[in-house]
C-alpha cells in the first residue's frame, strides 16, 4: 500500500513539474504579451517603400522563443519584422524586475527574472546572477543570427550598420538588431564587466531599470536620485568605449546628472511626454531640448503610460503637436 501512495505521489510531482516547466513559461508569456490586433493587416502601398523602419526597443530575449518563427505573442519575431518592412531591432535585456512592477516606487529586494529563469529551465548560474542571465541572452540573440543563413545580423559596429544599410537597399528581407541593457544592474557592482557585456555585442546602456541601483536613481525607485560615484566612473567608460548612453527609466536627477557629465548624443530608446501625457515615466521639455540639441534621439512608445492611449489613432492626435 505504502509503495502504491508513494508511486501515486511520484507521478502527480512529475506532472505537476511537467506542468510548471512546460506550460507555466509560456502561459506567462503570452498573458504578458499579448497582441492586441489580429487579422490581415491593411496593404498601405506608400509603407513598404519606406527605405529603413528602425524600432528603439523591444523584451523579446527574455522569454523562450524562436525569432526566426513567427509568433502572436509580443510584437517581433524575424518574420514579422520582414513582413512590416522593418530593418532594424533594438534588443534590450531585462536582467531583473521586481515583483508588483508599477511606475511609482520598486524597491529592489525580490527578483522575477531569477524564477522565471528557473522556469525556463536556464542554466543554474542564470537563477543566481542578472550577469550570467544578461550575458545569455546576448548569446541568444548572437545564436539566431547564426542560424539565419544570413537574414539577420547582429549590429555592433558603425561599419557594420553602413554595411547593412547598403545591402538591405538592394534586398528587404534582409533585418538586423543591436544588443541593449534595460538597467546596469547586471554589471554586478563592477566597472570591469561592461567589457564583457561589449565583447558580448552590447552598445547601449540605460543604468537603470524600475529600481534605484549602485549607478543611479530611478524614476521608479525609492529615492530617485542622481549619478553615484560608481555611477560616474561607469559613464565615463561607457564615453571611452563609445557605448550609447540610454535614459528610459531614468530619474529625473540621473538625467541631470548624465547630463552635466557627459556632452555626446544620448537615446531615450522608449519614452513619453510629460507635455501631451504627464506622468513619472515621461520626459520634461528641458531634457528633451537638451537632448535634440546634443543631436540625440529620442522614441516614443507606443503603450498607454507613453501616450495616454491604446492605439495609433490616440498616438497620432496627440504628437502631431510635435511634429
Amino acid at each position: 500500500m505504502a509503495k502504491k501512495i508513494f508511486r501515486i505521489a511520484g507521478f502527480v510531482v512529475l506532472f505537476a513539474a511537467i506542468g510548471f516547466f512546460v506550460l507555466v513559461p509560456g502561459y506567462i508569456d503570452r498573458k504578458m504579451n499579448k497582441t492586441i490586433h489580429s487579422g490581415p493587416v491593411p496593404k498601405i502601398v506608400w509603407y513598404d517603400s519606406i527605405p529603413f523602419i528602425a524600432d528603439m526597443h523591444c523584451d523579446a530575449l527574455l522569454w523562450d522563443r524562436d525569432l526566426l518563427k513567427k509568433t502572436t505573442t509580443g510584437h517581433v519575431d524575424i518574420v514579422r519584422m520582414q513582413q512590416a518592412n522593418e530593418a532594424f531591432q533594438v534588443f534590450t535585456i531585462v536582467s531583473k524586475t521586481p515583483r508588483g512592477i508599477n511606475i511609482e516606487k520598486n524597491t529592489d529586494e525580490t527578483d522575477n527574472v531569477a524564477l522565471l529563469s528557473f522556469a525556463q529551465l536556464r542554466a543554474p548560474s542564470d537563477w543566481f546572477s542578472m550577469k550570467s542571465r544578461a550575458l545569455h541572452q546576448c548569446e541568444v540573440l548572437q545564436k539566431t543570427a547564426d542560424r539565419s543563413n544570413g537574414i539577420f545580423r547582429v549590429i555592433r559596429s558603425k561599419m557594420d550598420l553602413e554595411k547593412f544599410i547598403a545591402d538591405r537597399a538592394k534586398d528587404h528581407n534582409l533585418t538586423a538588431g543591436m544588443l541593449g541593457l534595460e538597467g546596469a544592474h547586471c554589471l554586478e557592482k563592477d566597472v570591469a564587466n561592461l567589457d564583457a557585456f561589449y565583447e558580448a555585442g552590447v552598445r547601449y546602456i540605460g543604468l537603470t531599470h524600475f529600481f534605484d541601483n549602485e549607478w543611479g536613481g530611478s524614476a521608479h525607485g525609492v529615492n530617485k536620485g542622481g549619478l553615484t560615484e560608481k555611477g560616474k566612473e561607469l559613464l565615463k567608460k561607457m564615453i571611452e568605449k563609445k557605448v550609447i548612453i540610454d535614459l528610459a527609466h531614468a530619474s529625473p536627477a540621473l538625467i541631470d546628472d548624465i547630463l552635466a557629465n557627459s556632452n555626446v548624443p544620448i537615446i531615450v530608446s522608449h519614452t513619453g511626454v510629460k507635455g501631451v501625457c504627464d506622468n513619472v515615466r515621461n520626459l520634461t521639455d528641458k531634457h528633451l531640448f537638451e537632448i535634440g540639441r546634443r543631436n540625440g534621439l529620442v522614441s516614443i512608445g507606443l503603450w498607454e503610460t507613453a501616450v495616454c492611449g491604446t492605439d495609433a489613432t490616440a498616438t497620432a492626435k496627440k504628437y502631431q503637436v510635435c511634429s
